[in-house]
């Protein structure tokens, strides 16, 4: 067998870098080709990963990341003109949405979790939080149990109501579940005594907090439910996909250009307020960018 000539061996690492021929496409890509068009799923109050800005245009550290997804799709594909739809989504309809084909990737604040990887496949992590609860800070609430026959406020469609069952504490106490049907509404509950606490990450609980007109009237208490894994949500058993988003999230972790958006959300002020969440990268958040990893919960 002859060795192979120089530009035999660029056509070989062509192929290694980006995906095969139009006429090989699979799953997502061939739908991305054939449509012209990408759609993402996108949060309006998830603070600071996926929400409105005062222009009500959708921005984040979340959609940055899945904009540098999309910018690899454009020039593996060689489609410099990709259109980009933006499709909202909530706790309750991003699964749906996303499995009948109408947004193609969710960019928002989901957690990797075992029970949805039934359902959707996941990327690599690029965030890691605590689900914990936050409440008023005269409500004499400081741990699950302090709970007891209170109205609790979680979000539908997340993880965080059975949760508070799964713990210890929370499995010898009676506590009456209410339901938002996003953050916003699930935070104003509990700002209107309609709850006594909103269980939810932490990190969210805070980008939530720190836009309320009156911040120090609440504080973020009790035990750590369970910490969970944030990574960008795509439709299973699609390999291409999965490959174009974590080589592209694993790319920037190396390089250090995910650490830099990073900061530019949670260290930094941020639209529309300006405010600082001043929430430096966790020593859990660090090693997810040095050892990248799509484990669920």
């Amino acid at each position: 067998m002859r060795p192979l000539v120089p530009a035999a061996l660029a056509l070989v690492a062509s192929f290694a870098i980006h995906p095969a021929s139009a006429a090989d496409l699979t799953g997502t890509l061939k739908k991305i080709q054939e449509t012209g068009m990408i759609v993402i799923g996108h949060r309006e109050s998830s603070i600071p990963f996926s929400y409105l800005d005062d222009k009500q245009q959708p921005v984040g550290y979340a959609m940055d990341l899945c904009m540098k997804v999309v910018d690899r799709i454009k020039a593996d594909l060689k489609m410099p003109n990709l259109q980009v739809k933006l499709n909202p989504v909530t706790s309750q309809t991003r699964i749906p949405l996303l499995t009948n084909g109408t947004v193609d990737m969710e960019c928002g604040s989901t957690t990797n979790s075992i029970e949805r990887q039934k359902q959707v496949a996941f990327s690599v992590a690029y965030f890691i939080t605590k689900v914990r609860m936050a409440t008023k800070v005269n409500s004499g609430v400081k741990s699950l149990a302090d709970l007891n026959g209170q109205p609790v406020v979680t979000t539908t469609g997340t993880t965080s109501d059975r949760l508070i069952k799964e713990n210890e504490v929370g499995s010898k106490i009676d506590v009456k579940n209410i339901y938002g049907k996003d953050h916003a509404e699930s935070f104003l509950m509990m700002k209107t005594d309609r709850a006594k606490a909103f269980v939810m990450d932490d990190v969210l609980l805070a980008g939530l907090i720190a836009n309320d007109p009156n911040p120090k009237d609440y504080v973020i208490a009790g035990e750590t439910l369970r910490v969970e894994p944030y990574a960008i949500m795509f439709r299973k058993d699609d390999p291409q996909f999965k490959k174009e988003v974590d080589d592209t999230l694993t790319g920037i972790m190396k390089t250090g250009e995910a650490e830099k958006l990073y900061n530019k959300w949670f260290v930094n002020p941020i639209p529309p307020k300006g405010i600082n969440l001043d929430l430096p990268a966790s020593p859990e958040l660090k090693d997810a960018f040095k050892n990248p990893t799509d484990k669920g919960v």
